[in-house]
């Protein structure tokens, strides 16, 4: 495991050569039919989603898009999904529930779109319902953080039954130069920001976060993505064999979250910041 800083692994988690939602259904998936729009307003290219085999076994895949070029991140809004992406990815899981196929979700954002017309559209209640129908969704959800996991955007697809995270990648409620932005008047302090949120896999790990943290090489997955192709599919075959075995996903979710940390933070002396 590299010795890098939390600001060094945000500079990686934002790696324009990371491999995204895309490359991880290219090289762990087969027999992929991705589904478009949301079938109330339009299509959002910042969500991609759709039906795969995974070793076999139907499931339903989403993730956030970014992009590998220009044009590319303009399609896709550099990840940062719209209200119809996040309705698409609604859509999605309640076919996925319906057809009895497992959700594995990947998640590589910034966060969702702050613009006027995201929020005239129902931005928050976008995200909002996606948190209540993953709640409730009878299906095990499989979440694999791979890259930036920024505020509402990036929990909107993250409430699994396990949520897995690659070395490198950060989670957190805004990012550092919005931390730095709002305690200091000052988002030039955003590597000091990096070093009090405590973003970083390591961190989110002790405090009972994520489950799991999938190992990268050592100077991040854009190095050898063909390694992590192989370390993230070991994550997923194991984290999905045990979340067959839940009798009852949803109800194991809404524990999960409603208790999530609280075992940390009753342990006498622990400080989160």
């Amino acid at each position: 495991m590299a010795n890098h800083t939390p600001a060094q692994k945000v500079a990686l988690a934002r790696h324009a050569g990371r491999p995204g939602t895309a490359d991880y259904i290219q090289a762990l998936f087969t027999d992929f039919f991705e589904q478009k729009g949301d079938r109330l307003a339009g299509e959002d290219a910042g969500i991609l989603g759709g039906i795969a085999l995974y070793h076999g076994r139907p499931v339903t895949v989403i993730g956030h898009r970014k992009g590998r070029n220009l044009a590319e991140n303009q399609r896709c809004n550099f990840g940062m999904p719209n209200p119809e992406g996040y309705r698409k990815a609604q859509r999605l899981m309640r076919q996925a529930e319906k057809f009895g196929r497992p959700i594995i979700t990947f998640i590589d954002t910034p966060g969702a779109y702050p613009g006027l017309e995201a929020e005239e559209r129902g931005q928050g209640e976008a995200i909002a319902r996606s948190l209540a129908v993953m709640s409730q969704i009878t299906v095990p959800l499989i979440a694999v953080i791979t890259g930036e996991g920024g505020s509402g955007g990036a929990l909107a697809l993250a409430m699994g039954n396990t949520v897995l995270m690659l070395e490198n990648a950060i989670y957190s409620v805004l990012s550092p130069e919005g931390f730095a932005s709002i305690l200091w008047k000052d988002s030039s302090r955003s590597s000091e920001a990096c070093d009090v949120m405590k973003l970083t896999a390591q961190d989110l790990k002790q405090l009972e976060i994520i489950d799991d943290i999938i190992p990268e090489p050592e100077q991040g997955a854009h190095t050898d993505p063909d390694a992590v192709f192989q370390a993230v599919d070991a994550a997923l075959q194991k984290a999905l064999s045990r979340a067959l075995r839940i009798s009852d996903p949803a109800v194991h979710r809404q524990k999960k979250f409603r208790t999530m940390g609280t075992a940390f933070l009753q342990e006498p002396g622990k400080d989160v910041l």
